[in-house]
């Protein structure tokens, strides 16, 4: 087997110099380089990554933590970073929360044995924000608020509530059914503040803070369908991965429909939504408007073209992959930086977005959720199931 010694004889320098070409450390002349990177191609010299790794302390290694990639949103969502991560020399080793109960204390315990570079968590957790802090190693959150000092990235989601507020508004809607996970973690840390909570749709609630940012979409709705008096009520879907509780979810809405004339929800609940009311009879969006959130393939492969809040997955994992090579290095600004696209600006495919106004008078109702630190414009694409 080739080593660095072989090289070295082959190139006529010393041990160290081919060390330093090898690890890309220190001062080499342009002659030397080259004399040593011609003995590497010759011998057919593969340098050994694992060490070239521990001498820089680190693996070239990003833990990804999600809660299942059975879920449309978190498949494409992983697939980004990875796609992200990779045009920048990184590898991507994937836990999915729903399929190993253990997985997330061994990616904490790799990350602090330098097993791994980092950690990206885009998953629920129930560890107080202190348990984050207290690791020392770099991590960054996706749309969640892990703790102080912490970076935070995700979509606007008061940006998306807003949104679909305005559609609904704007075409009549009487009577919403917004369908979410557990309302549980939407109060999961301790504190005081008030928000749009009763499931019978109208009023307010007292509510802990919460270190879920995607209730700023479902407090931002509901807070707006509250001003312009129209009745909505929230419907608990369960677990993310539990895809089986969406199906019954949609049989129940339409079992007790009543007078519901508009349905709120990620990819699978419209989905699911569409389907039953083509089962049964009615029409969408005449009798019925659906509204999804996220914006993922499952949008386009419903049956009918959703109207949807599109999550610019390209633009979050480009931002979040940048963010935690900036951890990992140490705070260096050789990274690239991706600007999102500006708020309320009128894109080319059809799809709207709030200004920043109306964004920031509907979030003076928010003090009580953590905002994310670095938020990514959402568009309102508009499809078939809902009114023009």
């Amino acid at each position: 087997m080739v080593g660095m010694r072989d090289v070295a004889k082959a190139a006529g320098v010393s041990l160290s110099t081919v060390s330093l070409v090898v690890n890309g450390t220190g001062y080499v002349s342009d002659d030397m380089r080259e004399r040593v990177e011609s003995a590497m191609r010759q011998l057919d010299y593969v340098p050994n990554e694992l060490a070239r790794n521990f001498y820089h302390d680190r693996t070239g290694l990003i833990g990804v933590i999600v809660p299942t990639i059975i879920h449309p949103f978190f498949s494409m969502l992983t697939a980004a970073l990875q796609h992200a991560l990779a045009v920048r020399g990184y590898r991507t080793l994937v836990c999915s929360q729903a399929d190993s109960e253990t997985g997330e204390a061994e990616y904490i315990d790799m990350l602090q044995r330098h097993m791994m570079d980092g950690i990206i968590m885009a998953a629920h957790t129930s560890h107080a924000p202190g348990y984050w802090t207290s690791i020392g190693r770099p991590i960054v959150a996706f749309d969640r608020y892990l703790g102080e000092g912490i970076s935070s990235i995700g979509s606007d989601h008061v940006q998306g509530g807003q949104l679909i507020a305005e559609q609904l508004i704007r075409t009549g809607a009487r009577h919403v059914v917004c369908v979410g996970g557990p309302r549980r973690q939407f109060h999961d840390l301790p504190g005081d503040s008030y928000s749009a909570g009763s499931d019978s749709g109208n009023g307010y609630q007292k509510a802990s803070s919460t270190t879920f940012p995607t209730i700023r979409y479902y407090l931002t709705l509901e807070y707006e369908l509250n001003k312009a008096q129209i009745r909505h009520d929230y419907v608990e879907v369960g677990e993310v991965y539990d895809l089986q509780r969406y199906q019954r979810m949609a049989h129940e809405i339409f079992e007790h429909r009543g007078d519901i004339d508009a349905i709120v929800g990620s990819d699978v609940s419209a989905a699911y939504c569409i389907q039953e009311a083509l089962r049964l009879g009615i029409h969408v969006p005449g009798q019925l408007q659906i509204i999804a959130y996220d914006d993922s393939y499952l949008a386009e492969a419903a049956g009918m073209r959703i109207t949807a809040i599109r999550q610019d997955f390209t633009t979050l994992a480009q931002l979040t992959s940048e963010r935690i090579i900036r951890e990992i290095r140490g705070g260096d600004d050789d990274v690239t930086r991706t600007a999102p696209a500006e708020a309320g600006k009128e894109p080319s495919d059809g799809s709207f977005g709030a200004s920043a106004d109306a964004s920031r008078g509907a979030a003076a109702h928010l003090a009580g959720t953590r905002p994310l630190d670095t938020v990514v414009p959402v568009r309102l694409r508009v499809g078939e199931t809902t009114r023009t």
